[in-house]
């Protein structure tokens, strides 16, 4: 097993695993990290190091004084310019690969899916919002950038710009998405809280018109000119976070 080549395929599945872990956890001793590593014939430790590898292109993890290995090779950054450059088409690619390989379909190069265009686009779009959820709770480490509430069932990958007019690459981007508990997340949504590209929240005057005085205060005065909780990886784009201040939150100003 040693020497052998990466392949393009495993390659992707472990950015999928990039994606969806802290990077901060990762190790051989990871049960996901182990699981991938059965799944495509690898050690834990050459899977654990190709995360690290992914890691020394993310700018993200250097501003926070966080450096992957240094060996990544050319196949590595071509898997990374590739899915930063559409994650539409990756993420679903990358999800129906790790399933293939679950399902022992090394062999098969051609996934079956229910015939249709509209069944097709479904299935697509269920896994890409899969991803997106997992990628995105992963980089704030399951917990909500504005409370810090740490439960998975009590968290939403939120999207910065409104999921109806975004883009297909939009859908799926990360830096697209922050996570929320799901009362600022409908609050956000609705334009009644913004954050600004200093990571900075603001809460639109006319909550109180909405909510008693108390619940006003306890829930959203309290964060209001704060710094959200900065994400591991994927921070928010400037370019969703002006859309939002401009489009969303402005109308409530």
């Amino acid at each position: 097993m040693q020497g052998r080549k990466w392949t393009k395929e495993e390659e992707i599945i472990v950015f999928n695993l990039y994606c969806k872990i802290p990077f901060k956890s990762s190790s051989k001793n990871h049960p996901e990290v182990i699981k991938i590593a059965n799944l495509i014939g690898r050690s834990p430790s050459s899977v654990n190091m190709k995360i690290g590898n992914f890691g020394s292109f993310d700018d993200n993890l250097r501003l926070q004084g966080i450096v992957g290995l240094s060996n990544a090779s050319k196949l590595d950054k071509a898997v990374w310019d590739e899915f930063n450059n559409n994650w539409e088409k990756l993420a679903y690619e990358s999800e129906i690969l790790l399933q293939k390989y679950i399902n022992n379909k090394v062999h098969n190069n051609n996934v079956v899916i229910p015939l249709g265009k509209e069944v097709i686009g479904t299935v697509k779009q269920r896994v890409n919002q899969k991803f997106f959820r997992d990628t995105v709770l992963a980089s704030y480490n399951n917990c909500c950038c504005i409370t810090g509430l740490a439960n998975r069932e009590l968290l939403i990958a939120s999207h910065i710009k409104p999921w109806s007019i975004s883009d297909e690459n939009e859908k799926t981007n990360p830096s697209n998405g922050i996570c929320l508990n799901a009362l600022h997340d409908k609050a956000f949504d609705k334009g009644y809280i913004t954050i600004d590209t200093n990571y900075v929240i603001h809460i639109s005057k006319c909550i109180k018109d909405i909510f008693d005085g108390k619940t006003v205060d306890l829930f959203f005065n309290k964060y209001n000119n704060t710094k959200i909780l900065l994400p591991e990886k994927f921070l928010p784009e400037s370019s969703f976070l002006e859309y939002h201040n401009n489009f969303v939150f402005e109308k409530w100003k």
